[in-house]
């Protein structure tokens, strides 16, 4: 009996270790996107993970000037350049008011900004939503989603958009 209990354990371990379809355990890949300048150079990729119930955005980057950045998600899956209007403004499906410190809290497209070092170069992990089920599908709606950065920081209050200046690159996110 205990062989057979042993035997379920490894079988079941193995099985479970090949489900894992990305950088971490448990990560799922749902969607990607190239993260285009306003200029039109490829400047690095953005990826829409999930694990369980939890959505994040991984986010890898190289020749941006070192600074502080806005980041965001626009209601609109397109990035057409060189300043990027197309994408639309922030994803906010839920009609809340813009910023992390709102009273009311923070809107879908509402992410944290970026620090970007004097290399210009960074790989980021940014938490999207807790509720991936009921996010999921605002942000794959009839006409897409857009991972943008922006000039400046994020001021986390100024409704809409964070005070966070031009549009310098930006990503649309596809299954």
């Amino acid at each position: 009996m205990h062989y057979r209990s042993l035997i379920t354990l490894t079988l079941a371990s193995a099985i479970s270790a090949g489900c894992v379809t990305t950088g971490g355990p448990g990560l799922e890949e749902v969607a990607s996107g190239a993260l285009i300048k306003s200029d039109g150079a490829t400047a690095g990729t953005a990826r829409l993970v999930r694990a369980d119930n939890s959505l994040s955005l991984e986010i890898q980057g190289q020749g941006f000037e070192a600074g502080e950045r806005a980041l965001h998600l626009h209601q609109t899956g397109t990035c057409e350049g060189p300043a990027f209007t197309s994408a639309g403004g922030h994803l906010n499906p839920f009609g809340k008011t813009h910023g992390h410190l709102s009273p009311d809290g923070k809107h879908l497209g509402d992410l944290p900004n970026l620090q970007i070092p004097s290399s210009g170069q960074f790989d980021v992990t940014v938490q999207v939503s807790e509720d991936a089920a009921a996010v999921l599908p605002k942000i794959f709606d009839t006409d897409g989603t857009a991972v943008m950065i922006h000039a400046g920081p994020d001021d986390y209050r100024t409704d809409p958009t964070g005070a966070a200046g031009a549009r310098i690159a930006c990503a649309v996110l596809a299954s």
